[in-house]
C-alpha cells in the first residue's frame, strides 16, 4: 500500500514550499473538486466529443496546480491545515513514530477509496450516471475519512490541539536510530 502514497506523491511532485501553500484550507477544500472535474470530462465525451479531451486536460492540470495555487496559511490552525500536515507526516512515516492503528486505519481507508473507484470506473465506461454518482461519493468519503485520520496522527504526534492557533507548521521529532 506504500507504493500507492509515494507513487502519488512522486507524480504530484511536492516541495517543501508546495507543501505550505497546500496547507490553506482554500487549497484543501477545492482539492476535492478534482476527481469531479475529471469525471465530468470524462463523461463529456458523449455530449461534446474530441472536446472532452481538452477538459480532460485542463481537469488534470487544476489536479497539479491546486496544491500550488494559494498562498501559504497565516494560521495552521485549521482542521483542513492540519490534514494537509498529518498527510506529509504520514508519508514520512519511516521517520516517525506513527502508531500502528493510525497506519492500518489510512490503509484500509485508501483500499475503502479504491473500491469506490471500481463503480467510478464502470459508470464512466457504460455511461451509467448511477454507478458514476455511487462510485464518486464511495471514492470521495473515505479520502474525507483519510484527511481526518491525518489530523488526528499530526494532534497525537504533536500534542496540539486541532482548531487552535497555530502560526507556524510544526513537524514531530524524528525516530532516532541506533
Amino acid at each position: 500500500m506504500s507504493d500507492i502514497y509515494r507513487a502519488a506523491e512522486h507524480l504530484m511532485g511536492m516541495e517543501d514550499a508546495d507543501w505550505h501553500r497546500h496547507a490553506n484550507p482554500l487549497s484543501v477544500w477545492t482539492r476535492f473538486t478534482c476527481l469531479p472535474l475529471l469525471v465530468l470530462a470524462i463523461y463529456a465525451r458523449v455530449w461534446i466529443g474530441w472536446w472532452a479531451l481538452p477538459a480532460f486536460i485542463g481537469a488534470a492540470a487544476w489536479t497539479w496546480y491546486n496544491p500550488r495555487a494559494f498562498a501559504p496559511p497565516a494560521d495552521y490552525g485549521s482542521w483542513a491545515s492540519r490534514a494537509t500536515l498529518g498527510e506529509r507526516v504520514f508519508l514520512a512515516r519511516e521517520r516517525h513514530d506513527i502508531p500502528a492503528h493510525h497506519i492500518r486505519a489510512a490503509h484500509m481507508l485508501t483500499a475503502l477509496s479504491a473500491l469506490g473507484a471500481l463503480p467510478l470506473i464502470y459508470g464512466l465506461i457504460a455511461l451509467n450516471p448511477w454507478a458514476t454518482i455511487l462510485g464518486l461519493i464511495a471514492t470521495i468519503l473515505p479520502k474525507v475519512w483519510f484527511c481526518d485520520r491525518m489530523v488526528w496522527i499530526y494532534a497525537d504526534l504533536t500534542h496540539t490541539t486541532p482548531g487552535t492557533p497555530l502560526p507556524t507548521p510544526l513537524l514531530p521529532p524524528e525516530r532516532i536510530t541506533p
